[in-house]
């Protein structure tokens, strides 16, 4: 009996099979693991800091724009915690001396510049000298050192939501001109150049609220109505509760005398004092 023929031998070779490609779906897991105990360690640090904080942050939610309250940081804002009230003033003032102490030549202004918490709010003055400091004499036109000063003024008043009422003053030294131009048109000129200044130092429009001309109806020294001292411009930061302005005096009507206890800080010389709003001294004649 013949043998059969042996089969032939059939070899079956396989290859190596990877794991299949499962996507990307992991990837979004973990960032959503990553965001979720990156919440976590904000709430927990929030849990742990200061009320100051906290409501700067809560600020923050409710206004983002930018303009939150700020803390313990160099950038701006207009939030609640920087709306001054009356226990804030001495803060906003101390905080302008030392601005000022950077300026150039600080040394012969500091006697021209006075700020005075008052029951309106922080009064800045800027005094002049017999032949002009922060005005040109007689004119409408900044000298230097005024537009140095106001613009510092600006950066550290833009930085605030209170309101601001600029004024103008004369002394009782009838103005010089052949024209119908007298100490009303200057005091009311001075307070808008020195407007239209701090606007365009960052101040917004909204935040003036009045801008005033008073010629020599309140004088400073009521003693020497031709003192320089009572050519000014005075820049008031209004309290946070103050209503809006109505076109008052400054801190009492005309005649009217008032007692009012405020801290007067010329600077370098701090004190306290009683000062009393006195009748306008009359104007004396002018000179032909």
């Amino acid at each position: 009996m013949a043998s059969q023929p042996t089969p032939p031998i059939i070899v079956i070779r396989r290859r190596p099979r990877h794991a299949s490609h499962h996507g990307g779906a992991w990837k979004v897991a973990y960032a959503d693991f990553v965001t979720a105990m990156m919440a976590l360690f904000i709430v927990l640090w929030l849990l742990s800091s200061s009320e100051k904080v906290k409501k700067s942050v809560e600020s923050y939610f409710q206004d983002p724009t930018g303009s939150g309250t700020l803390a313990g940081t160099t950038m701006t804002g207009k939030g609640e915690g920087l709306i001054l009230k009356p226990e804030d003033m001495g803060k906003l003032k101390d905080k302008i001396e030392q601005a000022m102490r950077e300026l150039p030549k600080f040394d012969q202004l500091k006697r021209n510049v006075e700020m005075t918490v008052t029951n309106e709010g922080l009064r800045i003055e800027l005094l002049e000298t017999e032949k002009g400091l922060f005005f040109d004499s007689g004119s409408t036109k900044l000298s230097p050192r005024g537009e140095e000063m106001l613009r510092m003024l600006a950066g550290q008043l833009k930085l605030l939501p209170n309101r601001l009422l600029i004024e103008g003053h004369t002394d009782a030294k009838p103005y010089s001109s052949e024209t119908d131009y007298t100490n009303w048109e200057l005091s009311a000129d001075r307070a808008n150049t020195a407007r239209r200044l701090v606007q365009e130092c960052g101040v917004s429009t909204d935040q003036i609220a009045q801008v005033r001309g008073f010629a020599d109806r309140h004088l400073r020294n009521t003693k020497d109505p031709l003192d320089p001292a009572n050519r000014r411009v005075s820049v008031i930061v209004q309290y946070a509760d103050t209503p809006a302005a109505s076109g008052g005096t400054p801190g009492a009507d005309a005649g009217q005398t008032t007692t009012t206890d405020r801290r007067s800080t010329e600077l370098g010389n701090p004190t306290w004092k009683e000062q009393k709003s006195a009748p306008p001294a009359e104007k004396p004649a002018a000179k032909h």
